[in-house]
């Protein structure tokens, strides 16, 4: 989406993230109502991207503390600007949470379990699946299975065990794909 102007390596992220994890709501019984709010958050779950520099949101190599402080802000941007629209959903708050961990382990705010919206764990695991697998200007895509594994074995520490679960089902026993 816009983020993806000035990222080309991203191109179709937030597509993915956001048709997963409506894919997700759906397995887990969510209403639909709920999954169009997935959907939509996860097509905009990056857009605080468009106040880093392009050429750190594009660099080949490590990043440097201060260039990834500088990424990590991306959350706090993108609940900045969509904080005040109006939507059924709580969007601005899911983009301030989706880098959040269940073990307290993650940004901006260190929130645990249950202080996570649900929404916000769930695009969480469908971001971390969807980054994983596909390439990034540091790094190969390192594949599905590789990105499964992982959400694995986060399940219950890093990522909501529910969450895990459901998107597990998708890929293993339904037949859900990633598309290009």
């Amino acid at each position: 989406m816009m983020v993806e102007l000035r990222d080309p390596y991203t191109s179709g992220h937030e597509r993915r993230v956001g048709d997963l994890a409506a894919a997700i709501g759906q397995e887990m019984g969510l209403s639909e109502h709920a999954v169009k709010g997935l959907r939509l958050t996860g097509y905009v779950h990056d857009i605080g991207k468009i106040s880093a520099p392009a050429e750190i949101l594009a660099k080949p190599g490590v990043l440097t503390r201060m260039e990834f402080e500088l990424i990590k802000g991306h959350c706090q941007s993108g609940y900045d600007v969509l904080k005040g629209v109006d939507f059924p959903w709580p969007v601005a708050e899911v983009i301030l949470q989706h880098h959040e961990r269940m073990d307290g382990s993650g940004y901006p705010r260190s929130l645990r379990g249950e202080a996570i919206l649900l929404e916000a764990r769930i695009v969480t695991v469908a971001d971390v699946v969807e980054a994983m697998a596909n390439h990034r200007p540091y790094r190969a895509g390192l594949g599905l299975e590789a990105a499964l594994a992982e959400i694995e074995s986060g399940s219950g520490s890093l990522y909501d065990p529910g969450v895990c679960a459901a998107c597990l089902t998708l890929f293993r026993s339904r037949g859900y794909a990633l598309t290009a």
